[in-house]
């Protein structure tokens, strides 16, 4: 295969890496995701280029295409989301090669030496490429990507995104950025008061367990996206996952029953869905037009968005069901969700959009 018959899709995250390869004509071919503790230094981003040249050996040829997208620059190992920028493009340009393009939402493409300007713009943007995908192929639809850290919750109207927020800061203000995922979540961020045999009880706030305990517990974590060390640095069982909830409150694993220590997973899980349904909320508040519309779901938690739309009583799309892939092995279309922002920016890169599908909603709430 010629190197300029696909493109490389790149979602650069703090905690994750993950890459598209997507032909011509838009079909994906193939799709993978790498831890990437970005915090602790770029010699893990490193060593994920490395794995993604050995993986496809036409990524490192001079004529392959690399379109990317961020949200890694929001680690602490960078002074400010500026600088995380500029690293991350210039050591993804030198790597990639200087034809190495990035997503910018309504600014376009930019190269490796525009972004020192455009930072603002390509920083933290993979949920527009996601959205942008949505929109060019469901009119009205509730974006809702849960990750592994956290949760997108974007607007599309008659094909348009309008989403309230343009960056972290805004969304975060609207409800459409939420701090909420089913895998890194420390568990003293989902609720400080839970109830464990029918009292209402302080958790502690500490890192001792995390969403991925939980969703171990009710056999709803897929084991490959289970990438992080738990928080702990045990075991990721059934067993050591008991203990570090029973941990959150004071509790030995040895105190309660399998069966019990299940229950209470199904607890923290109900926590979490609350929060999630009062920003879905908050979100579909400001568009009357999506009293109705359907969710659709990405990322690697989006068996709660399915959960989310039969409670609502709302339709469910996966976005693996918005790709191209006919050839797909049987995990593909799982891999396709999870990676959504991946996928979005090398079909967009290919297909572009017709007109502008991005209209800012303007609110006090977001401004």
């Amino acid at each position: 295969m010629k190197t300029d018959a696909v493109v490389f899709g790149w979602d650069v995250g703090g905690a994750h890496i993950k890459v598209s390869m997507v032909t011509a004509s838009g079909e994906l071919l193939d799709i993978a995701q790498w831890a990437c503790p970005l915090w602790q230094g770029l010699g893990y981003l490193e060593q994920v280029i490395d794995h993604v040249l050995d993986r496809w050996p036409l990524a490192r040829e001079a004529g392959a295409r690399h379109v990317v997208t961020m949200t890694g620059e929001m680690v602490d190992l960078f002074a400010d989301r500026a600088q995380g920028v500029r690293v991350l493009v210039d050591t993804l340009a030198q790597r990639l090669g200087p034809s190495t393009r990035f997503f910018a939402g309504a600014a376009g493409w930019l190269a490796a030496n525009e972004c020192a300007d455009g930072w603002c713009d390509v920083a933290s943007a993979n949920w527009l490429a996601t959205a942008q995908w949505v929109a060019s192929r469901v009119s009205d639809a509730l974006l809702v990507d849960i990750g592994s850290t956290t949760t997108d919750i974007v607007p599309i109207v008659a094909g348009r995104v309008v989403a309230r927020g343009c960056n972290d800061a805004t969304r975060l203000v609207s409800g459409e950025l939420v701090y909420q995922g089913v895998v890194r979540t420390p568990l003293c961020g989902v609720s400080h008061r839970i109830v464990f045999r029918g009292e209402q009880v302080n958790v502690m706030n500490e890192w001792f367990a995390t969403t991925a305990d939980v969703y171990r517990l009710t056999g709803e974590l897929w084991p490959a996206h289970d990438q992080h060390a738990s928080a702990d640095n045990g075991p990721k069982t059934e067993a050591a996952s008991r203990a570090r909830i029973a941990r959150m409150i004071g509790h030995d694993a040895r105190d309660a029953g399998e069966h019990e220590w299940r229950e209470f997973a199904q607890t923290w899980r109900s926590e979490q869905m609350q929060i999630l349904a009062a920003n879905l909320a908050r979100v579909m508040e400001a568009h009357p037009a999506l009293a109705r519309a359907p969710l659709v779901g990405a990322g690697c938690g989006r068996f709660l968005v399915e959960a989310l739309a039969q409670r609502e009583g709302r339709g469910f799309i996966d976005f693996s069901e918005l790709v191209d892939a006919p050839n797909a092995s049987l995990d593909l279309p799982e891999w396709m969700a999870t990676c959504a922002p991946s996928v979005a920016v090398a079909l967009l890169s290919l297909h572009g959009v017709r007109e502008p599908t991005v209209a800012w909603f303007h609110s006090t709430a977001a401004s």
